[in-house]
């Protein structure tokens, strides 16, 4: 705990927001050295995935008992002079039916933006929160996270992650499926342990125990049962699967969540616990692991660590653009063109914010990756790649605005229309559209070559001697102005010498 306040002040401090199906939690915390210490811990147990109706929506009083949360949550991080918050809601929120029609709702209670991320983006953050904990740099490791809704594995060499995995089998359903009303036997314990094996068996090859030298587990119900061992005697006292076997004995015996008598078990607890004890025990019969080792660092502390990597100038995101544009094997020297031209013209066009210029630069380096599909249709075929990619660092928001751009680069507007009524928006299309014929145009153009303004009209002043070199460009000009008509805007082209 730190106790000096002026230096905790005085440090970058940022804040991770986790909407887990099974708790809301958030840790607020400052880069020191070489580690990233948590000020400020807040869990709020709202069972979010058991407010999941019949048809697949979440129920009034589970959005409302979220909305007291977040509300809570804004009051407690409104106290701290936070660089960033970075907030992840994960599987309740990717299955609810009614996700997208209450998310402005949660967003106006917390005050910030909510990203729903991919369960591959979850687990991708769960690693770097558990690599950042652990000392062996080299070291091939397996990380299991079972949670609320889903179970993550990833497979990373030190800090560098290799492979991840998300599956829909999370202890809320299989504590519901297996032990309803709280009951447990011998019979429903093994079936639920055969079922978790079921949901894991085809992800053997991936992560069979040849791929990795260490096991480690990162959720809190991992946790909450390796505390139950440890301070209960049980078996060996480790996560070994013996011990796992004398706990499931111990709880068969109880009969009921409600008699379970264990140290370190809360009551409230107990269902989640039985159920994700059947997900591991499935889970290391399956993969063949044999022990794991808990880890008290996991989602919140990789978004820290993001965050963190974010504002030193290592946004992962910048990797995972050029691995995505690699893969389809998109010219990357046309790419930066577009890329960088695109950025110069939007920051021409005075934009109200910067808050569209990475992902307008982005999307100008993956502009041409739907040619492998198509060279006619490519706009279309790359935006479908870039909307539903799994890239490393990005949400399911932030790939929609670069589809959307990289559907908007060429063609008629009238297929972006909706989004064109942001202002800036409606630049940033223009700027990549124009960064775009200029390139394919082949002009070698300089930004103090164009002039451009975007108001109630555009204006695009360029070099008469640019027309006169390249004639197709006052073809492509002429279109241009007939896509901008189509939306009510006015084009005008001006010629200087």
């Amino acid at each position: 705990m730190i106790t000096d306040l002026n230096f905790i002040s005085e440090a970058r401090m940022f804040a991770a927001v986790d909407l887990g199906s099974n708790s809301f939690r958030l840790h607020i915390g400052h880069h020191d050295g070489d580690a990233i210490r948590v000020i400020k811990s807040e869990r709020d147990p709202i069972r979010l995935a058991a407010g999941i109706d019949a048809s697949g929506n979440l129920t009034r009083v589970a959005m409302q008992s979220a909305l007291d949360c977040l509300t809570r949550f804004r009051h407690i991080l409104a106290a701290y002079e936070l660089e960033t918050v970075r907030v992840v809601a994960t599987n309740t929120m990717r299955i609810a039916r009614n996700a997208a029609s209450f998310l402005p709702a949660a967003e106006k209670a917390l005050g910030l933006p909510i990203e729903i991320i991919s369960g591959e983006e979850e687990g991708r953050l769960i690693y770097m929160g558990v690599a950042s904990t652990l000392a062996g740099v080299n070291e091939r490791r397996l990380v299991i996270d079972i949670g609320g809704g889903s179970t993550e594995l990833i497979l990373g060499s030190g800090p560098e992650i290799d492979y991840v995995e998300s599956f829909t089998i999370g202890t809320y359903k299989q504590g519901v499926a297996f032990f309803p009303d709280g009951r447990i036997n011998a019979d429903s314990f093994d079936s639920a342990i055969l079922s978790a094996r079921s949901r894991f068996e085809e992800a053997v090859p991936p992560f069979s125990p040849t791929k990795w030298e260490h096991a480690y587990g990162s959720s809190g119900t991992i946790r909450a049962i390796s505390d139950a061992i440890a301070k209960n005697g049980i078996g060996d006292g480790t996560l070994s699967y013996p011990s796992l076997e004398a706990l499931k004995a111990r709880l068969v015996e109880a009969g009921h969540t409600s008699r379970i008598a264990l140290a370190g078990m809360k009551p409230d607890r107990a269902s989640v616990i039985v159920g994700g004890l059947a997900i591991l025990m499935g889970l290391m019969q399956e993969l063949g692991v044999t022990v794991i080792t808990p880890v008290d660092a996991g989602l919140r502390m990789g978004v820290l660590w993001d965050l963190q990597l974010r504002a030193t100038k290592r946004d992962r995101r910048e990797h995972a653009v050029d691995q995505f544009r690699a893969r389809y094997h998109a010219d990357a020297e046309r790419a930066l063109k577009v890329g960088e031209l695109a950025r110069a013209l939007y920051q021409q066009l005075k934009p109200n914010s910067d808050a569209l210029v990475k992902y307008l630069y982005w999307s100008g380096l993956l502009h041409e990756i739907g040619m492998i599909v198509s060279h006619s249709g490519y706009h279309k075929h790359g935006a479908y790649l870039t909307q539903h990619a799994d890239l490393a660092g990005f949400n399911t928001r932030e790939q929609r605005t670069m589809s959307t751009l990289v559907l908007a680069q060429k063609g008629n507007l009238r297929k972006v229309s909706e989004a064109l009524a942001d202002p800036d928006f409606a630049k940033a299309v223009l700027a990549l559209r124009l960064a775009v014929m200029f390139m394919h145009a082949r002009l070698a153009i300089g930004i103090s070559d164009i002039r451009l303004r975007m108001r109630t009209t555009i204006e695009l002043e360029i070099k008469s001697h640019w027309l006169i070199e390249h004639p197709t460009i006052s073809y492509w000009m002429e279109k241009e102005r007939e896509c901008w008509d189509e939306t009510g805007i006015e084009f005008n082209l001006k010629k200087s010498s």
